[in-house]
C-alpha cells in the first residue's frame, strides 16, 4: 500500500460511513487584478516601479535596441564569460564583442557557472502587480540553474505580450508540469538581525530589460 493510499484510508476510517457528498462549487468573487489588465503602458509602468523597488535594475528600450543594450550592460559590467541558454535569440547578443560566450547544452556545472560573469535570458512571462518575472526553462531561459548561479542575471521581457496585471491572471498561462522559477529582484535575505544581504540564493544583480516597439528608452 502507497502512503496516499494508507493516508486517505486513515481518513475514511476516522469520519465513518459519510457516503457521497457532491463537490461544491466555490464562489470566487476576488477581483483577479487590481490595474487595468488591458492598458499596456500603464501594466509596464507598474511593472518598472515594482521591480525598481525590489532593486533589480530596469532598462527600457524598443526590440531594435536591445542588441546595443545589452552589450552596453555587459561592458559596463566588465563581463568577460556570458552563458547563454538554448533557443536565446542569436540578434541579442550580436553587438555584444570581447566576451566568450558560453552555450548550454547542458553540460555547465555549478562549479564553471560560478565562474561565469553573467547570463544573458528571456522570460515566461512577467507581473506587474508583484514585480515578478517567471521562467520556465523553455526557449531563451535555459535550466534554472543557469538563472541561479552567476552573480549578474539580464533578462528580457518583451512587452506587452509578456507583461499580465496579476498573479491570478499569471496563472493560467504558465504549464505546472515546468519547472518555474519566480524571481522578485535580486537574491536577498534579512535572516540574520533583519539586515538585508544580496546575493545569497541567487544572483547579486538584476537587470531587467523591458522591451516593445514604442517604448520609450530609459
Amino acid at each position: 500500500m502507497k502512503s496516499r493510499e494508507l493516508i486517505l484510508g486513515r481518513i475514511r476510517a476516522a469520519l465513518g460511513n459519510t457516503g457521497e457528498v457532491a463537490e461544491q462549487p466555490l464562489p470566487r468573487e476576488y477581483a483577479s487584478a487590481h490595474v487595468a489588465p488591458d492598458d499596456p503602458a500603464a501594466l509596464l509602468d507598474l511593472l518598472h516601479r515594482n521591480l525598481a523597488d525590489y532593486r533589480a535594475r530596469v532598462h527600457r528600450c524598443s526590440a531594435a535596441e536591445l542588441p546595443g543594450r545589452i552589450a552596453g550592460l555587459l561592458t559596463a559590467r566588465g563581463s568577460r564569460t556570458v552563458a547563454v541558454p538554448a533557443g536565446l535569440p542569436d540578434e541579442w547578443l550580436a553587438a555584444a564583442t570581447g566576451v566568450e560566450l558560453l552555450p548550454d547544452d547542458g553540460g555547465l556545472t555549478a562549479a564553471r557557472l560560478d565562474a561565469v560573469d553573467s547570463v544573458v535570458t528571456g522570460c515566461a512571462l512577467a507581473i506587474a502587480e508583484t514585480g515578478t518575472i517567471v521562467l520556465d526553462a523553455g526557449p531563451g531561459q535555459g535550466r534554472r540553474l543557469l538563472s541561479l548561479v552567476p552573480d549578474h542575471h539580464i533578462c528580457v521581457v518583451r512587452a506587452p505580450e509578456q507583461v499580465v496585471a496579476s498573479v491570478p491572471l499569471a496563472l493560467p498561462r504558465l504549464d505546472p508540469a515546468r519547472p518555474q522559477t519566480w524571481i522578485s529582484g535580486p537574491s536577498a535575505t534579512s535572516d540574520i538581525e533583519l539586515e538585508r544581504v544580496e546575493g545569497v540564493h541567487g544572483p547579486r544583480t538584476l537587470e531587467v530589460l523591458l522591451t516593445s516597439p514604442d517604448v520609450t528608452a530609459a
